[in-house]
């Protein structure tokens, strides 16, 4: 039968009254949690047996309970705004809390009231610095840091009061939270790339600015494509570029194009694919543009690692000729994209039968993917079987 407030009978923990300041039975708010986790891009999951527990504050036996699991309290915190210890206290001792919570507040709020433009640029700064730490130590030195980074800036959005501000922070989050989305995919934790690239939306949108909602979405297409969604990616990156036509600059619409091809060469659309190469390098302007926008790594060298990604997809055999033209001329900093060009000419040489150059181009790629934790180039050169 489903539990609904006993009149008369006091709530036992904090969460059981919020519940039933709801009007909701336990297996009414346990479907509403599961759509809000959804909706939110959250984890944590929540079944009725367990809630029985939780709003009880013991056990079977009155025994303690114990806590919940961190991705099952962090949906619950998220839900009710209110820190898990608390939610599975007793009501009658959430009087005290209640004001240290609203003392806190005041405190956020003061805290992202000060933010002005010169403290904006240092955290606009910090990302660059990351950035450049990420390109070439890769995933082991920088993903925490990345992710502290994410919930600073996320707090600091959510405490902001100012519109110009909360745009600011909010693209700023955008570009942290892609940031993480690639590093997860690049360490091979594709369920995690696809939440941050959620939250990397969720942020574009409250920023109001069509490039950084153009720039997520299509990044999120790559977790399309490593899991093998392949026309998922297409839909999604033809409906990004259509929508970023004459609404952002020319080097992302250029950068956009690109990524369009990679997922027409993961389709087997060979003449599809080069002609979205082909518009990328008729967009790409002479010099990189506004720091405003978000940030893509795209040059001439860039697009043409591109192109023979996309080339060796398709088994094309001039993937060999232009991928070692671009090895030669790539910035040595950039050690991911290295690994990925390795890698990819690894397997162009395999296709065209010279297993000779396959085995040394995949002997340093393993190497290179090893020291910066990319096991997504490593699955990719397991594959191949040419280091062992």
């Amino acid at each position: 039968m489903p539990q609904r407030r006993q009149q008369g009978k006091p709530a036992r923990t904090v969460l059981e009254q919020k519940i039933w300041e709801r009007g909701e039975t336990l297996a009414e708010f346990v479907e509403y949690a599961e759509r809000f986790a959804r909706q939110v891009g959250e984890r944590g999951t929540l079944s009725e047996r367990n809630l029985k527990r939780l709003v009880a504050g013991s056990s079977s036996n009155s025994s303690p309970i114990g806590q919940p699991r961190p991705a099952t309290s962090r949906l619950l915190e998220r839900i009710f705004g209110l820190p898990v210890d608390i939610l599975l206290g007793s009501p009658n001792s959430s009087h005290g809390a209640d004001k240290e919570l609203q003392e806190e507040l005041r405190q956020l709020l003061h805290v992202s009231g000060r933010l002005d433009a010169p403290l904006l640029a240092v955290l606009q700064d910090q990302l660059h610095a990351i950035r450049r730490l990420d390109r070439q130590l890769g995933t082991v030195v920088t993903r925490d840091e990345v992710t502290v980074k994410c919930q600073q800036v996320a707090s600091l959005l959510t405490h902001s009061t100012t519109i110009s501000t909360r745009s600011r922070l909010a693209a700023l989050l955008s570009e942290f939270e892609t940031l993480a989305g690639w590093q997860a995919l690049d360490a091979g934790d594709v369920s995690n790339a696809w939440h941050h690239y959620e939250q990397a939306k969720g942020a574009a949108r409250e920023s109001g600015l069509v490039a950084f909602e153009t720039h997520a979405a299509a990044e999120q297409a790559f977790v399309l494509l490593e899991i093998g969604k392949y026309s998922a990616a297409n839909d999604l990156l033809a409906e990004t570029r259509k929508r970023a036509e004459k609404k952002t600059n020319n080097e992302l619409r250029a950068w956009l194009a690109a990524a369009h091809g990679e997922a027409l060469a993961a389709l087997g659309e060979s003449l599809e694919s080069l002609c979205a190469f082909d518009r990328a390098i008729a967009l790409l302007p002479a010099e990189s543009s506004c720091e405003d926008d978000p940030y893509v790594a795209l040059d001439p060298i860039h697009l043409n690692r591109w192109r023979g990604h996309a080339l060796t997809r398709l088994s094309r055999p001039e993937a060999v000729d232009v991928l070692s033209s671009a090895l030669k001329r790539l910035d040595p900093t950039f050690a991911r994209a290295e690994a990925s060009l390795r890698t990819d000419l690894a397997s162009a040489f395999f296709h065209r039968g010279e297993y000779e150059g396959a085995r040394n181009q995949a002997t340093q790629a393993h190497i290179l993917a090893s020291d910066i934790g990319s096991l997504r180039q490593l699955r990719r050169l397991n594959l191949l079987q040419l280091t062992r």
